[in-house]
């Protein structure tokens, strides 16, 4: 059971451990930070307290490099990892979605003040947040559990439905899907929450998929049948799952769609009784709605039901028509590029606090056709949780919290101006999800303004400020960077993940976000934006024809807070003929230090109808008042074609497991899978044993099956943890990344050494000591770590031991007394890997009393899990 005692509401800037140790001159090796234990590549981070179950993955980074994304412990404090190299210690630091966890970070300095609210946009022809229609009824199913590879325990088929009454015909399905959050709670104890599955007896399980009633409400009126699913068994285990749970999420989705599929047809005298109450579902018009890692879930749904997995049994007996994804984690840069969507950007998210969810528009760039609209709608002032009202304190049912917990921030703070409400921000998600939905699946092209960049708005969302931009769709790409374009004048091009003088920005800036968001760390050497100073001219590689386009779309970022940014814009043919297309003016997005709002605006201007050859377009040019970032510019034309997705050849890469072995060196090929009959391009990121990762292109053609790649694996009879070696791929052109991660795992094939200890006993004032004692050397630390338990009576109370050394370790005051047992001590022994012993101790207090021996006992568990327990007991006499 992994129990996790969080006090809410839970900061999200908090210091989670002791501030890491300032830098000093070094007279001996360096010196690992506090709350970290460092051997070789050996790494364990302990938290003060829990860490909160959130959406973005935990991640250990050694200065500016990513190492990799530990175990957490049953108690969520204790982090783990085997670095692919040795680090120096004092670089060390532990992030989530860039924030750093284990310091209290140091606010930026705002680089200028917030400015005024600008005018509201013109409100939309269209509202796609005013109810339909139709009456409504609600109910629930469950039907019988799951099992899914890479997860043990079965998980549940649980949803609840939300359909119209008297809807004439077969009706389009909604399916939703919420993200990763806490899956059981304490009803008699709201500080304890657990992540488990199925939940242990006397918790009841987080009903995180009641969470989105509203929005289902508002679609079932308009005529959609929707389902919200339940994903608690998937949460409880993603944690060991090489992708963060998002082929498990694929699957769980694929399943109830199997059902429904099943309903719609032969099978509905068995259906469920709410399915039955509800019209019959058409299932070739699918409609996904994803909050969080559930984003990243419905579109691997809605991939692998074109392109399905290698030896996938779940035919698709659906069509998905479009996404709509909230706050979503895109762990592989790999969007689904053939299937609308669109994605909220949430302006306060303090959990996906990167925005990582604009790579599910950027990332589709030219990988197929681009006749499917990607749209990003930048939400200010909402945060991540309360999208859902499970997970919004005072409308949920389990304990809750405010993702963004920076106090006195003034744009996400509560009561913050631009900072939303509650209801502000599910009304306004609500309204949202329903435009998405009313223009993929409904067709009325109406409601495409409000999502690709053209600044209407929905009076509906009112106050919500919602700042769209787009790809695909009607547009004709024009300049979309490269490393073949070349730049002149006050422009550079340059690297959106790069941490050197080719980068975009400063390392240090939040920039690095949304965009500049990096694939698991790694530089990627195919995106680039142009930086922009004053005037430049951009020149892709070869002349392109606009003819036919009404308008020139360009995506510029430009600071936050900055107010009246100009840019003039023109363009020039192959003759050196130019025309001058207009002027805008753009506002940055509001924000403070500790927010990411480098995101995106669309500028259009009319393209002439004369005086220049819009067949052969050589370059553009853009003159900013100040500094910018050219994103990519496209001709636009308004309208939405038919995306029609067809299956493209998918790469998934392969997961090995091997046997260390006891000497020598063994090459094992890791395979890399390739399935389907179209041609095209993917680009595989390969660890390098010295650290670091090489990258090579691949090319994909019809009847190819494999590509290996090779791992070198050196053997030895000493016990360790065991390590992976992960390699990626991500999408070119003419393919999709399915499984995109996987790589080498070494299974440790020695004994870890047995472990002694013997019982301590000491006088008080004395410290009480125990040596843990290995029976040989290992390369990995040793670890054995547990809270003190019930012991023989009289036990060792809070007031018998050394007041600091207590609260450092429960936070809490010696009186009144009470035994250790109940303040929850929590002790850990290291053995470092070449030493045979570690200690674990006690500091006791003298007193005046007269009075007998008194007792501590524990039993430590190993970390990782799978060693043998060890018990110590001790005594303290008078």
């Amino acid at each position: 059971m992994r129990l996790l005692r969080l006090t809410l509401p839970v900061l999200v800037v908090a210091a989670l451990a002791t501030p890491a140790h300032a830098a000093q001159p070094q007279t001996g090796p360096p010196q690992a930070p506090s709350g970290w234990s460092v051997s070789g590549t050996q790494l364990v981070w302990r938290s003060a307290e829990p860490v909160p179950v959130g959406d973005a993955a935990i991640e250990f980074w050694s200065g500016d490099h990513l190492l990799g994304r530990p175990r957490p412990s049953a108690d969520h404090r204790t982090f783990t990892l085997t670095a692919p190299t040795v680090v120096n210690p004092h670089d060390l630091s532990v992030r989530a979605a860039g924030r750093r966890l284990d310091v209290a970070e140091q606010p930026q300095p705002m680089k200028s003040p917030l400015p005024p609210a600008p005018p509201a946009f013109p409100a939309g022809t269209v509202d796609p947040g005013t109810p339909g229609p139709f009456g409504t009824t609600r109910g629930e199913y469950t039907v019988d559990s799951i099992t899914l590879p890479d997860y043990p325990r079965a998980i549940e088929m649980q949803a609840v439905v939300v359909a119209p009454t008297n809807a004439p015909g077969k009706r389009p399905l909604a399916l939703f899907l919420h993200g990763r959050h806490s899956t059981c709670y304490d009803p008699t104890n709201e500080d304890q929450i657990l992540l488990d599955w199925p939940c242990p007896a006397g918790t009841k399980p987080v009903p995180s998929h009641r969470g989105y009633l509203q929005a289902q409400q508002l679609l079932a009126s308009q005529g959609y049948v929707t389902v919200s699913i339940s994903a608690n068994g998937i949460n409880a285990q993603d944690g060991d799952t090489v992708d963060q749970g998002a082929q498990g999420r694929s699957s769980l989705v694929r399943q109830h769609l199997t059902r429904w599929a099943d309903w719609a047809g032969a099978g509905r005298d068995s259906a469920p009784d709410i399915v039955r109450a509800a019209p019959i579902t058409d299932m070739s018009n699918v409609f996904l709605m994803g909050h969080s890692r559930g984003g990243e879930g419905v579109n691997r749904a809605a991939m692998d039901s074109i392109s399905p997995p290698p030896g996938d049994k779940l035919p698709a007996r659906w069509t998905v028509r479009g996404t709509l994804l909230i706050g979503p984690t895109i762990f592989g840069h790999n969007p689904a590029p053939d299937v609308p969507s669109a994605t909220i950007l949430p302006g306060c998210d303090g959990d996906v606090s990167d925005l990582q969810g604009q790579m599910f528009i950027d990332a589709t760039r030219g990988v197929s056709r681009g006749a499917a609209l990607h749209s990003a709608l930048y939400f200010v002032g909402a945060n991540h949780n309360f999208f859902n009202t499970e997970w919004t304190p005072g409308q949920s049912e389990a304990p809750s919290w405010d993702d963004f917990g920076a106090p006195g921030d003034a744009v996400c703070s509560p009561g913050a101006p631009t900072r939303l409400t509650a209801t502000q921000q599910q009304t306004a998600g609500a309204t949202y999800i329903a435009a998405a939905a009313r223009l993929f699946v409904g067709g009325d092209q109406r409601v495409l303004p409000l999502l690709d960049g053209t600044g209407v708005r929905a009076p509906s969302a009112d106050p919500a400020r919602v700042v769209t931009h787009a790809v695909g769709g009607a547009r004709t790409s024009f300049v979309v960077p490269e490393s073949s374009t070349k730049v002149s004048g006050d422009g550079r091009l340059c690297r959106q993940t790069a941490r050197d003088a080719d980068a975009c920005a400063e390392p240090l800036d939040n920039s690095r976000f949304a965009h500049f968001v990096r694939l698991w760390g790694v530089d990627d050497p195919d995106r680039f934006s142009v930086a922009l100073s004053g005037t430049a001219e951009v020149r892709p590689a070869n002349a392109v024809s606009l003819a036919g386009s009404r308008n020139l779309a360009v995506r510029l970022v430009v600071p936050p807070n900055t107010t009246g940014a100009k840019v003039d814009i023109a363009i020039t043919d192959t003759q050196g003929r130019k025309a001058d297309l207009g002027s805008a003016t753009l506002d940055g997005l509001p924000a403070t230090q500790y927010r990411t709002a480098f995101v995106a605006q669309e500028v259009r201007v009319p393209l002439p109808w004369h005086g220049i050859d819009l067949h052969q377009v050589a370059s553009l040019e853009i003159r900013s008042s100040g500094q910018a970032w050219l994103m990519d510019a496209y001709g636009w034309n308004n309208g939405l074609p038919d995306p029609r997705p067809v299956p493209l050849s998918r790469v998934d890469v392969g997961m090995l497991s091997v046997q260390e072995g006891d000497s020598g060196t063994k090459t094992y090929q890791v395979p890399v899978k390739l399935t389907g009959n179209s041609p095209g391009t993917a680009r595989l990121f390969i660890p390098q044993a010295a650290g670091g990762y090489s990258t090579r292109v691949i090319t994909v053609q019809p009847g190819q099956h494999t590509v290996e790649i090779p791992f070198d694996v050196v053997g030895n009879t000493r016990w360790s943890w065991g390590s992976s070696r992960q390699m990626f791929a991500k999408a070119l052109t003419g393919v999709v990344a399915g499984g995109y991660i996987g790589g080498l795992t070494i299974v440790e094939d020695d004994p870890e050494p047995v472990l002694t200890v013997t019982p301590a006993t000491v006088t008080e004032g004395g410290e009480l000591k125990w040596t843990m004692t290995a029976s040989a050397v290992a390369d990995s630390p040793i670890i054995r770590s547990g809270e003190l338990i019930k012991a023989q009576d009289p036990e060792l109370s809070t007031t018998d031991v050394d007041p600091k050394w207590l609260k450092d370790r429960t936070g809490q005051d010696p009186l009144p007394a009470r035994p250790l047992s109940q303040v929850g001590v929590w002790l850990s022994a290291q053995i470092q890997p070449g030493s045979l012993t570690a200690e674990l101790s006690i500091p006791t207090v003298t007193d005046t009393e007269a009075e007998p021996a008194e007792h501590v006992r524990a039993v430590l568990s190993s970390y990782p899990p799978g060693g043998a327990d060890v018990e110590i007991a001790g005594s303290v006499t008078d």
